[in-house]
């Protein structure tokens, strides 16, 4: 954990080795390693809160030299600061933290990881955007809340472990449950922030925030349970996993980790147009006098490096030529040394004729509690999160037929950018032709939109204008016969909710005569006569909704229509698509079928 440092006195030095008083009063240094620097923060005696008197960001290039047996001497830019400890051991301590810091640590992370890379991912964390872009993930972070609050006999008078904590989140949750202790680790300057949120929320006494890396810090105690936010892109990307599955060592025997299990699908899939649309991007270098150069000569190379990159966004399950297969990492028994090399082999039956343009991924995991099993699915039937669906494109896609078996292998190769290379193999079975494709997971083209993922082609196999109007004449029937009371509530010229609105709520009028009455409109539902009466219902999106609940204010204006989200379950509008990912207010809850049925007829 962060190493403190009790009775230090604090003095300036000048030119001429004068000391004078930085401080007036002992106080406690706190060190804390932030990656790119040590973080030194002199605080008042006894307090625990962000405040301080006076921090010092010590980097490599900050020159520092013991004095004598009990102090140190730290110059920085112009400022020469005096530091006593209180016993030669404290100050022995100091200069090892020093020490280590300047030349490098050995530990697992260092070992497995580029300083660039790291360098960049801490800095990359250390921002509040990007973590108000994962707390705002409304799927992630109620799913978490909702495996912790469901299991609070996993949480209560326990010690609970946060890796990667960020903001802190997931220890709230946790101390929520009723944990005893919540150690939070965050080795970017998140950590600060993190800190600030426990102070004042008042649970200084029960969670303490540690700056650092999981593989170089002490913690005072074993814990009970651990949890984190671990997964990245194809459940893998990051490896964080990694450092998740190190943090064993602090855990008792039949301890937890939440989450407990992750689950890897992969499917061959077939979409011609999200292939051609790779290929073609390398036609640029197809010119052959690109102001009197000709390029043509590096278009190979080009579809090579396009194809190199998985895509990441969503589409619809229908272009999945065959059911997933899973690859199970248990939680609870890996070793991060199983995530170096991951091999799955592959064998799926095919359901569909038809081109194989590449592989398709997604992830679930599960916390497996002792009341409740909670899952949270990135897969393309669920509602979206920041993780989308990622998919691996063969530069040569393979014609198969229905029933066919096609297998091959999927190897992730890990790198010391923090991600993996990605080699995909597939071939046909009884068959010579076999397609291959390296991918780099540090490099995705993110090719999410925000429209909703179409259908493939053809895979109608009734009339879709049909069915459509057979619905609505299925709907008008049972509605023609709604009763309330002994008294029938459909009038012959509209369909009437019979639950009066509150005043929030604003509709365009049906029929001239409901514009006086109270009613949300169900809307384009066939009446009883020659002619269709419609209504639509819109909403504009107050700022206050950003992040938080459903407003009553997203229904007083008329401004945008609702499209369907990535599957016809979820409407999503797109004024309430922030960071390209569900909000609350994206999700149509159960309890608001009759604005489903609106929506769809809208």
């Amino acid at each position: 954990m962060a190493a403190t440092f009790e009775d230090v006195l604090v003095s300036s030095l000048s030119e001429d080795m004068k000391k004078t008083e930085k401080i007036p009063f002992p106080v406690t240094l706190c060190v804390a390693d932030e990656f790119e620097n040590l973080n030194l923060v002199f605080k008042p005696t006894g307090t625990n809160g962000p405040d301080s008197l006076l921090e010092i960001k010590f980097d490599k290039d900050t020159d520092g030299a013991k004095l004598g047996s009990h102090c140190y001497v730290i110059t920085k830019d112009i400022t020469t600061l005096h530091l006593q400890f209180r016993n030669a051991n404290d100050l022995s301590r100091f200069r090892s933290l020093i020490d280590g810091f300047k030349n490098g640590k050995n530990s697992m992370f260092s070992i497995r990881t580029d300083e660039s890379s790291a360098t960049q991912y801490f800095q990359f964390y250390g921002y509040l955007s990007q973590q108000q872009n994962m707390m705002q993930d409304y799927i992630r972070t109620s799913t978490y809340q909702k495996a912790i609050l469901a299991n609070v006999d996993d949480f209560h008078d326990k010690v609970v472990l946060d890796v990667g904590a960020g903001s802190g989140i997931l220890s709230f949750f946790a101390t929520q449950a009723g944990a005893r202790k919540v150690y939070a680790v965050e080795a970017s300057s998140m950590a600060k922030h993190a800190e600030t949120l426990v102070y004042h929320n008042k649970l200084s006494s029960k969670v303490t925030v540690i700056p650092g890396k999981i593989e170089e810090i002490t913690l005072p105690e074993m814990v009970d349970i651990i949890i984190s936010e671990p997964m990245g892109y194809m459940l893998f990307n990051e490896r964080m996993l990694e450092t998740y599955l190190h943090a064993k060592k602090w855990l008792v025997p039949n301890g937890k980790m939440f989450p407990s299990r992750g689950d890897l699908h992969i499917a061959p899939f077939s979409d011609a147009a999200l292939y051609m649309e790779q290929l073609n991007k390398a036609n640029f270098w197809y010119q052959q006098s690109f102001h009197g150069v000709d390029l043509a000569s590096l278009r190979d190379a080009a579809v090579k490096e396009y194809f190199r990159q998985p895509i990441v966004d969503t589409f619809d399950i229908n272009i999945c030529m065959a059911k997933s297969l899973r690859h199970t990492v248990d939680f609870q028994t890996a070793q991060e040394t199983d995530l170096h090399k991951i091999e799955i082999p592959l064998s799926f039956s095919l359901l569909q004729t038809g081109e194989i343009h590449g592989l398709a991924f997604w992830f679930d995991v599960a916390f497996f509690g002792s009341t409740q099993t909670v899952w949270l699915s990135t897969a393309p039937t669920q509602p979206l999160t920041h993780w989308y669906q990622v998919r691996c494109l063969l530069e040569n896609p393979l014609f198969a037929q229905r029933g066919q078996m096609v297998s091959g292998k999927v190897v992730l190769n890990s790198n010391k950018r923090q991600s993996y290379d990605v080699d995909i193999e597939l071939a046909i079975e009884g068959g010579n032709v076999r397609a291959y494709n390296t991918l780099d997971l540090k490099n995705p083209f993110f090719r999410y939109s925000g429209q909703p993922a179409q259908p493939p082609p053809g895979c109608n196999d009734t009339s879709p204008s049909e069915s459509y109007w057979q619905t609505l004449d299925a709907q008008s029937a049972t509605n023609a016969n709604l009763v309330m009371n002994g008294m029938g509530i459909m009038n012959g010229d509209s369909v009437m909710d019979s639950h009066p609105v509150q005043h929030h709520l604003s509709h365009s009028p049906i029929s001239s005569h409901q514009a006086n009455n109270s009613v949300l409109p169900m809307g384009n539902l066939q009446n009883t006569g020659n002619s269709r009466t419609t209504s639509r219902i819109q909403a504009s999106v107050p700022t206050s909704s950003i992040g938080g609940g459903i407003s009553p204010s997203l229904f007083t204006q008329q401004q945008q229509h609702v499209v369907l989200g990535n599957t016809t379950h979820f409407p999503v509008s797109n004024s309430l698509m922030i960071g390209d990912y569900a909000t609350p207010g994206n999700i149509v809850m159960p309890g608001q079928i009759d604005l489903v049925t609106a929506f769809k007829h809208s």
